[in-house]
């Protein structure tokens, strides 16, 4: 459903959001390690969501990736989403197909619309806060 792009995206925000919360910033090399993604492949990642104000920067020796704490609540996985997939989660085909639509639906058309739309619901209501939570508290797990 998510591009490989994107769910490093999501598992590098819910890190760094983790890490901000402690008062920590984070370098490259030990996001791309916890999220088990390839350092380059994440820098362009990373660049991606910095350009949409997402994470921010900072450089020099106590720099990395952070997320200020009162931006944590209001970022919603949507936002990380629509940063690196764009909205083609919310209007691709199931079978990706090029002209599925209403007047022409493909065979899966109308329950494949039902899960896109409950899935918008999910993005647009998670924030990184209660990801973040349920992480700390034990109740998810960002990495086995």
């Amino acid at each position: 459903m998510f591009s490989k792009a994107c769910t490093y995206g999501i598992k590098a925000t819910l890190f760094i959001t983790k890490e901000s919360q402690k008062g920590n910033r984070v370098g490259l090399t030990e996001i791309a390690k916890h999220i088990d993604s390839p350092a380059a492949f994440t820098a362009k990642i990373l660049q991606q969501l910095k350009h949409h104000q997402i994470i921010l920067t900072v450089k020099g020796p106590l720099g990395g990736y952070e997320i200020k704490k009162r931006q944590i609540a209001r970022i919603k996985l949507k936002d990380i989403v629509s940063a690196i997939d764009g909205d083609s989660v919310y209007v691709g085909c199931g079978l990706y197909f090029n002209h599925c639509n209403e007047k022409k639906p493909c065979p899966i058309h109308n329950q494949f619309k039902l899960i896109r739309n409950q899935l918008k619901i999910m993005l647009e209501t998670s924030s990184l806060l209660d990801l973040s939570n349920d992480i700390e508290n034990g109740l998810t797990f960002l990495k086995r």
